[in-house]
């Protein structure tokens, strides 16, 4: 058996590992087997960071580590969710305005009365984060319109780290969206999914974010990753040919945990929004390279260098698209690397983790290398030749060693079909 098969078995054991938690934690909670089983993958950003949610373009895909959700129809109209990533496992009640009868914690879990969940705003301050993922999802879906929606009870399981950069929210949302159309039996396709994804992302959690996470987990493919219009929210498959360039992907957890319903995510959005304000246009998509001189004579420095770079990282997943379609993956690299330089330097949203992963990577021989997702902690992607993925990996964690940090985890993933029903 070869590296990259046993890599690829060690991937297809942890899922299975966590579709069994799934089973299992649904068992605790009902001692029945599941009605159906789905799940949804986490993903990796090829490149396009932080503009999507100024109607940019993303190259994200689908990675083979996903979010488990074992389904249970229920009798009565109340939706219960539980997962083995509870920080507090066993019988809770969450504090706030619902009443015991309105949301109360059963055995394990949190359970909430459908039609309270319906009713106007998502009770945030009634449930822990962790629900308001599930239950995000199925108050979007309930405000969409949802005739005659039975009860169900949910168990999630998860081989996509947490607070890695690696979208394990958008692999929560994309498997429970996907088994409530299903059980309720609604005519939404992939899209339509992800924008209830971010919906739930958005007012029910408190996360700012753009469309791409969700985007990404509802449409992989495998062996290719999906470049997205997020004003359109079209979706089109590029082919990465990683292994016929002999190439792996590697992932570098920093192990430095990262929030995006807190911190500096929200001020980088209101910085971009203020930015396309001054200059006049409905979002900073709508603006090129060459606008950047007029730009500087508008904005503030700070304003003018957030600006800078969605602009240029627009141009910059443009420009890998064309790469990989006419010269392959081993041409994206300096891409990669500058794209890294540009949130480092001008979006300020990486951290000396993040900066000690690219550069001992890069020392090592890999072909390019970036920080991956929102930022403030979280992961590094290496792009490396598949013969020297060791040697990278060996390299960074020395760099970590010696910079006193934690040992990162490091990691390969391939590119990943996105939601789907299991069984």
């Amino acid at each position: 058996m070869t590296t990259q098969d046993a890599r690829r078995d060690d991937a297809t054991i942890a899922t299975e590992d966590a579709a069994e938690a799934a089973r299992a934690l649904l068992a605790v909670l009902t001692g029945a087997e599941p009605d159906g089983v789905w799940s949804a993958p986490g993903r990796a950003n090829l490149i396009g960071e932080h503009t999507d949610y100024n109607d940019g373009f993303v190259l994200p895909f689908a990675i083979d580590r996903r979010t488990v959700a074992a389904v249970r129809v229920r009798e009565d109209r109340r939706i219960r969710v539980a997962s083995t990533f509870d920080p507090e496992p066993g019988p809770t009640r969450p504090e706030g305005p619902l009443d015991a009868s309105a949301a109360s914690g059963v055995g394990v879990g949190i359970e909430i009365d459908l039609a309270d969940l319906a009713g106007g705003e998502f009770p945030r301050d009634a449930v822990p984060e962790w629900a308001a993922y599930p239950l995000g999802v199925a108050w979007a879906l309930l405000a969409a319109g949802v005739d005659d929606p039975v009860g169900v009870d949910i168990a999630l399981a998860s081989d996509v780290p947490v607070g890695a950069g690696l979208s394990s929210s958008a692999a929560i949302e994309g498997a429970t969206a996907s088994a409530l159309r299903d059980v309720w039996a609604l005519d939404l396709d992939a899209t339509a999914l992800a924008r209830i994804g971010r919906r739930a992302e958005n007012e029910a959690v408190g996360a700012p974010t753009g469309i791409m996470d969700q985007m990404a987990s509802m449409l992989g493919r495998r062996d290719a990753a999906i470049f997205i219009d997020c004003r359109s929210l079209e979706g089109t498959p590029v082919d990465l040919g990683f292994a016929d360039a002999g190439l792996e992907l590697l992932v570098i957890d920093t192990r430095v945990a990262h929030a995006h319903s807190t911190g500096g995510y929200g001020d980088r959005r209101a910085a971009c929004e203020r930015g396309a304000a001054a200059l006049g246009v409905t979002a900073l998509r709508d603006l090129s390279p060459a606008d950047l001189d007029r730009a500087r004579e508008l904005l503030d420095e700070t304003t003018f260098r957030r600006v800078r770079h969605v602009v240029t990282e627009d141009q910059r997943v443009l420009d890998t698209v064309r790469l990989l379609r006419e010269d392959g993956p081993l041409a994206i690299g300096d891409l990669l690397v500058a794209s890294h330089v540009s949130l480092r330097d001008d979006f300020e949203v990486s951290c000396p983790e993040l900066d000690t992963a690219v550069e001992a990577a890069l020392a090592a021989g890999a072909v390019g290398a970036r920080m991956t997702g929102g930022g403030f902690g979280g992961s590094a992607i290496a792009l490396v030749h598949r013969e020297e993925a060791d040697a990278v990996s060996q390299s960074v964690a020395r760099a970590f060693a010696d910079a006193g940090f934690a040992e990162p985890g490091i990691f390969v993933v391939e590119p990943s079909d996105g939601a789907r029903r299991d069984s």
